[in-house]
């Protein structure tokens, strides 16, 4: 049986070689009609940690590797936007006594 390959955002990665992808969805409501945005939430295993908060990121269902874990990491398709350069401001000793 073929394994299922999908696409998510990175939500979590304060786990230890774990991290938390989301894979939105739209799905049509039975009574109204509209589409209505919902989410599907998996634990993944990124062995190397490469992966951080709001990274895309493509991954492969794989063979248990805990109880909640079931996917591996595939590669990265696109860095989060917050992972650019942090700027550190210096705050001169003028300032602090006005």
């Amino acid at each position: 049986m073929p394994r299922r390959v999908c696409v998510g955002v990175v939500t979590s990665d304060k786990m230890t070689k774990t991290r938390v992808v989301e894979i939105p969805r739209l799905v049509k409501h039975a009574v109204y009609g509209r589409y209505v945005r919902r989410k599907t939430v998996c634990y993944v295993h990124d062995e190397t940690e490469q992966a951080v908060q709001g990274d895309t990121v493509e991954i492969i269902e794989s063979r248990p590797r805990s109880r909640t874990k079931r996917w591996e990491l595939v590669r990265i398709v696109e860095k989060g936007r917050n992972q650019a350069s942090v700027i550190v401001t210096e705050i001169s000793p003028e300032s602090e006594t006005k």
